[in-house]
Protein backbone atom coordinates (compact mmCIF):
# COMPACT_ATOMS: atom_id res chain seq x y z
CA UNK A 1 0.00 0.00 0.00
CA UNK A 2 1.30 3.53 -1.00
CA UNK A 3 2.73 5.93 1.35
CA UNK A 4 1.32 8.80 -0.01
CA UNK A 5 -0.55 8.50 -3.06
CA UNK A 6 -2.81 10.31 -5.45
CA UNK A 7 -5.36 8.64 -7.57
CA UNK A 8 -6.82 10.50 -10.51
CA UNK A 9 -10.24 10.62 -11.63
CA UNK A 10 -12.91 12.45 -13.56
CA UNK A 11 -11.80 15.66 -12.64
CA UNK A 12 -8.92 15.65 -12.38
CA UNK A 13 -8.13 17.09 -15.73
CA UNK A 14 -10.98 20.10 -15.49
CA UNK A 15 -10.03 23.40 -15.26
CA UNK A 16 -11.01 25.99 -12.12
CA UNK A 17 -13.91 27.75 -12.86
CA UNK A 18 -13.10 31.34 -11.39
CA UNK A 19 -16.23 32.83 -12.83
CA UNK A 20 -18.48 31.40 -10.26
CA UNK A 21 -18.11 31.00 -6.58
CA UNK A 22 -17.47 27.78 -5.07
CA UNK A 23 -18.34 25.98 -1.87
CA UNK A 24 -14.77 24.81 -0.55
CA UNK A 25 -13.44 27.97 -1.59
CA UNK A 26 -16.04 29.97 0.29
CA UNK A 27 -15.55 27.59 3.22
CA UNK A 28 -11.58 27.93 3.58
CA UNK A 29 -12.30 32.06 2.94
CA UNK A 30 -14.44 31.87 5.93
CA UNK A 31 -11.95 29.74 7.99
CA UNK A 32 -9.44 32.49 7.57
CA UNK A 33 -7.89 30.65 4.53
CA UNK A 34 -6.22 31.66 1.67
CA UNK A 35 -6.80 29.21 -0.89
CA UNK A 36 -9.92 31.38 -2.82
CA UNK A 37 -10.43 33.87 -5.31
CA UNK A 38 -12.33 37.02 -5.06
CA UNK A 39 -15.48 35.97 -6.67
CA UNK A 40 -15.14 33.55 -3.61
CA UNK A 41 -14.69 36.32 -1.38
CA UNK A 42 -17.73 38.46 -2.44
CA UNK A 43 -20.22 35.19 -2.44
CA UNK A 44 -18.66 34.72 1.70
CA UNK A 45 -18.71 38.72 2.07
CA UNK A 46 -22.80 38.71 0.80
CA UNK A 47 -23.89 35.90 2.98
CA UNK A 48 -21.84 37.40 5.89
CA UNK A 49 -24.10 40.35 5.27
CA UNK A 50 -27.09 38.29 5.78
CA UNK A 51 -25.78 36.25 8.31
CA UNK A 52 -22.15 37.03 9.78
CA UNK A 53 -22.69 33.74 12.51
CA UNK A 54 -21.88 31.75 9.06
CA UNK A 55 -18.44 31.86 10.23
CA UNK A 56 -19.10 30.65 13.73
CA UNK A 57 -20.74 27.76 12.07
CA UNK A 58 -17.67 27.17 9.90
CA UNK A 59 -15.42 26.80 12.45
CA UNK A 60 -17.56 25.06 15.10
CA UNK A 61 -17.59 22.37 12.32
CA UNK A 62 -14.12 22.31 12.14
CA UNK A 63 -13.45 21.70 15.90
CA UNK A 64 -16.80 19.25 15.58
CA UNK A 65 -14.34 17.38 13.64
CA UNK A 66 -11.34 18.01 15.74
CA UNK A 67 -12.71 16.42 18.78
CA UNK A 68 -14.68 13.54 16.37
CA UNK A 69 -11.14 12.68 15.77
CA UNK A 70 -9.20 12.93 18.88
CA UNK A 71 -12.31 10.50 20.18
CA UNK A 72 -11.56 7.90 17.65
CA UNK A 73 -8.11 7.56 17.97
CA UNK A 74 -7.84 8.20 21.81
CA UNK A 75 -10.72 6.37 23.34
CA UNK A 76 -11.54 3.93 20.60
CA UNK A 77 -8.74 2.77 18.92
CA UNK A 78 -9.25 3.82 15.58
CA UNK A 79 -6.58 4.07 13.11
CA UNK A 80 -7.77 4.32 9.69
CA UNK A 81 -10.00 7.27 8.41
CA UNK A 82 -11.73 7.63 4.90
CA UNK A 83 -12.88 11.51 4.95
CA UNK A 84 -15.34 11.85 1.88
CA UNK A 85 -15.82 15.89 0.50
CA UNK A 86 -12.74 16.55 2.55
CA UNK A 87 -12.40 19.98 0.96
CA UNK A 88 -9.39 22.56 0.74
CA UNK A 89 -6.64 22.21 3.11
CA UNK A 90 -6.57 24.45 6.29
CA UNK A 91 -6.03 23.87 10.30
CA UNK A 92 -6.35 20.72 11.88
CA UNK A 93 -6.86 18.22 9.10
CA UNK A 94 -8.20 14.81 9.54
CA UNK A 95 -4.35 13.42 9.39
CA UNK A 96 -2.52 15.85 11.29
CA UNK A 97 -5.18 15.65 14.02
CA UNK A 98 -5.06 11.77 13.93
CA UNK A 99 -0.96 11.92 13.47
CA UNK A 100 -0.34 13.66 16.37
CA UNK A 101 -2.18 11.00 18.43
CA UNK A 102 -1.14 7.75 16.36
CA UNK A 103 1.43 8.38 13.80
CA UNK A 104 0.42 5.02 12.16
CA UNK A 105 -2.67 6.19 11.16
CA UNK A 106 -3.50 5.77 7.63
CA UNK A 107 -6.03 8.49 5.67
CA UNK A 108 -7.78 8.64 2.46
CA UNK A 109 -9.12 12.40 1.41
CA UNK A 110 -12.04 11.91 -1.48
CA UNK A 111 -12.86 14.95 -3.12
CA UNK A 112 -13.81 15.73 -6.69
CA UNK A 113 -12.64 19.67 -7.14
CA UNK A 114 -9.75 20.57 -9.23
CA UNK A 115 -8.54 22.82 -6.65
CA UNK A 116 -8.41 20.39 -4.40
CA UNK A 117 -6.46 18.14 -6.65
CA UNK A 118 -4.22 21.06 -6.93
CA UNK A 119 -3.50 21.16 -3.41
CA UNK A 120 -3.27 17.51 -2.77
CA UNK A 121 0.19 17.70 -2.18
CA UNK A 122 -0.55 19.80 1.05
CA UNK A 123 -3.13 17.25 1.90
CA UNK A 124 -0.56 14.01 1.79
CA UNK A 125 2.08 14.85 3.96
CA UNK A 126 2.04 12.17 6.41
CA UNK A 127 4.26 11.03 9.14
CA UNK A 128 6.67 8.26 8.28
CA UNK A 129 4.81 5.87 10.34
CA UNK A 130 1.62 6.06 8.63
CA UNK A 131 0.40 7.13 5.30
CA UNK A 132 -2.06 9.63 3.34
CA UNK A 133 -3.64 9.18 0.35
CA UNK A 134 -6.40 11.53 -2.15
CA UNK A 135 -8.92 9.86 -4.24
CA UNK A 136 -10.65 12.16 -7.16
CA UNK A 137 -14.03 11.25 -6.74
CA UNK A 138 -17.36 12.45 -6.07
CA UNK A 139 -19.21 11.50 -3.32
CA UNK A 140 -22.24 9.85 -5.25
CA UNK A 141 -19.64 7.33 -6.56
CA UNK A 142 -19.33 5.03 -3.37
CA UNK A 143 -18.35 2.28 -5.49
CA UNK A 144 -14.83 4.50 -6.59
CA UNK A 145 -13.94 5.58 -3.56
CA UNK A 146 -14.52 2.14 -1.91
CA UNK A 147 -12.13 0.76 -4.81
CA UNK A 148 -9.76 3.64 -4.38
CA UNK A 149 -9.57 4.01 -1.13
CA UNK A 150 -8.65 0.30 -0.72
CA UNK A 151 -5.35 0.70 -2.12
CA UNK A 152 -3.95 2.58 0.69
CA UNK A 153 -7.03 0.94 3.50
CA UNK A 154 -7.41 -2.46 4.67
CA UNK A 155 -11.48 -2.66 5.07
CA UNK A 156 -10.69 -6.01 7.37
CA UNK A 157 -9.75 -3.02 9.63
CA UNK A 158 -11.94 -0.66 11.74
CA UNK A 159 -12.40 2.54 9.64
CA UNK A 160 -14.13 5.66 10.49
CA UNK A 161 -16.32 7.29 7.73
CA UNK A 162 -16.30 10.92 7.32
CA UNK A 163 -18.46 12.84 5.40
CA UNK A 164 -18.29 16.41 6.85
CA UNK A 165 -20.57 19.25 5.60
CA UNK A 166 -20.72 17.02 1.62
CA UNK A 167 -24.09 15.22 2.22
CA UNK A 168 -26.04 18.55 2.07
CA UNK A 169 -24.73 18.85 -1.64
CA UNK A 170 -26.88 15.94 -2.35
CA UNK A 171 -30.51 17.38 -2.65
CA UNK A 172 -32.17 13.75 -2.57
CA UNK A 173 -32.11 12.76 1.10
CA UNK A 174 -33.12 8.59 -0.04
CA UNK A 175 -30.06 9.22 -2.02
CA UNK A 176 -27.79 10.95 0.38
CA UNK A 177 -28.77 7.78 3.01
CA UNK A 178 -27.91 5.06 0.12
CA UNK A 179 -24.53 6.82 0.15
CA UNK A 180 -24.26 6.60 2.97
CA UNK A 181 -25.17 2.56 3.66
CA UNK A 182 -23.11 1.98 0.46
CA UNK A 183 -20.06 3.03 2.25
CA UNK A 184 -20.59 1.63 5.50
CA UNK A 185 -21.52 -1.89 4.17
CA UNK A 186 -17.79 -2.46 3.06
CA UNK A 187 -16.77 -1.35 6.44
CA UNK A 188 -16.35 -3.87 9.30
CA UNK A 189 -17.65 -4.33 12.69
CA UNK A 190 -16.01 -1.56 15.26
CA UNK A 191 -16.10 1.10 12.74
CA UNK A 192 -17.26 4.47 13.11
CA UNK A 193 -19.79 7.07 11.38
CA UNK A 194 -18.99 10.94 11.68
CA UNK A 195 -21.42 13.38 10.31
CA UNK A 196 -21.91 17.00 10.59
CA UNK A 197 -24.08 19.21 7.95
CA UNK A 198 -26.20 22.37 8.45
CA UNK A 199 -29.60 22.12 9.95
CA UNK A 200 -33.22 23.34 9.79
CA UNK A 201 -35.51 24.89 12.97
CA UNK A 202 -32.32 26.83 14.86
CA UNK A 203 -32.24 30.17 13.33
CA UNK A 204 -34.26 31.27 10.62
CA UNK A 205 -31.85 34.21 9.48
CA UNK A 206 -29.21 31.08 8.44
CA UNK A 207 -31.99 29.43 6.29
CA UNK A 208 -32.47 32.50 4.45
CA UNK A 209 -29.13 33.04 3.80
CA UNK A 210 -28.63 29.92 2.59
CA UNK A 211 -31.83 30.04 0.41
CA UNK A 212 -30.24 33.02 -0.88
CA UNK A 213 -26.97 31.74 -1.81
CA UNK A 214 -28.44 28.54 -3.43
CA UNK A 215 -30.23 30.96 -5.38
CA UNK A 216 -26.84 33.02 -6.80
CA UNK A 217 -25.48 30.21 -9.21
CA UNK A 218 -23.03 28.42 -7.03
CA UNK A 219 -23.63 24.70 -6.20
CA UNK A 220 -26.44 24.48 -3.90
CA UNK A 221 -26.54 22.85 -0.63
CA UNK A 222 -29.68 21.57 1.25
CA UNK A 223 -30.08 22.46 4.98
CA UNK A 224 -31.92 18.88 6.87
CA UNK A 225 -33.78 18.99 10.32
CA UNK A 226 -31.56 17.24 13.21
CA UNK A 227 -34.34 14.09 12.61
CA UNK A 228 -33.45 13.57 9.21
CA UNK A 229 -29.90 14.03 10.21
CA UNK A 230 -30.05 11.69 12.29
CA UNK A 231 -31.67 9.24 10.28
CA UNK A 232 -28.32 8.77 8.58
CA UNK A 233 -26.98 7.08 11.63
CA UNK A 234 -29.47 4.31 11.56
CA UNK A 235 -28.75 0.69 12.42
CA UNK A 236 -25.35 2.08 14.20
CA UNK A 237 -24.61 2.88 17.75
CA UNK A 238 -24.58 6.48 18.66
CA UNK A 239 -22.13 8.08 20.99
CA UNK A 240 -23.22 10.04 23.94
CA UNK A 241 -24.24 12.67 23.85
CA UNK A 242 -26.13 11.67 20.18
CA UNK A 243 -26.85 14.01 17.39
CA UNK A 244 -26.68 17.33 18.80
CA UNK A 245 -25.54 21.10 17.68
CA UNK A 246 -21.94 20.56 16.95
CA UNK A 247 -20.92 22.79 19.75
CA UNK A 248 -22.75 20.90 22.51
CA UNK A 249 -20.86 17.56 21.09
CA UNK A 250 -18.49 17.02 23.73
CA UNK A 251 -17.32 20.41 23.98
CA UNK A 252 -13.91 21.53 25.50
CA UNK A 253 -14.05 21.70 29.30
CA UNK A 254 -11.72 25.03 29.17
CA UNK A 255 -14.61 26.78 26.42
CA UNK A 256 -17.28 29.27 27.63
CA UNK A 257 -20.84 27.37 27.41
CA UNK A 258 -21.79 26.46 23.93
CA UNK A 259 -25.11 27.63 22.53
CA UNK A 260 -26.78 25.69 19.70
CA UNK A 261 -25.98 27.14 16.18
CA UNK A 262 -27.68 25.45 12.82
CA UNK A 263 -25.24 22.67 12.19
CA UNK A 264 -25.44 19.17 14.06
CA UNK A 265 -24.00 16.32 13.59
CA UNK A 266 -23.13 12.72 15.51
CA UNK A 267 -20.53 9.95 16.04
CA UNK A 268 -21.56 6.05 15.95
CA UNK A 269 -20.29 3.27 15.79
CA UNK A 270 -20.85 -0.32 13.57
CA UNK A 271 -22.28 -2.95 16.06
Amino acid sequence: MPDNATTPGPAAHQKIDTSVPHSARIWNYWLGGKDNYRVDEEAGDAYTAVFPGIVTIARSSRAFLRRNITYLVAEAGIRQFLDVGTGLPTADNTHQVAQRIAPETRIVYVDNDPMVLAHARALLYSTPEGATAYVDANVTDPDRILAAAAETLDFTRPTALILSNILGHVADHDQARSIVTSLMDALPSGSYLSINDGSLGIDPVFERAQDAYNESGAVPYNLRTPDQITAFFDGLDLIDPGVVSVPLWRPDVTSPAPEPIGEHGGLARKP
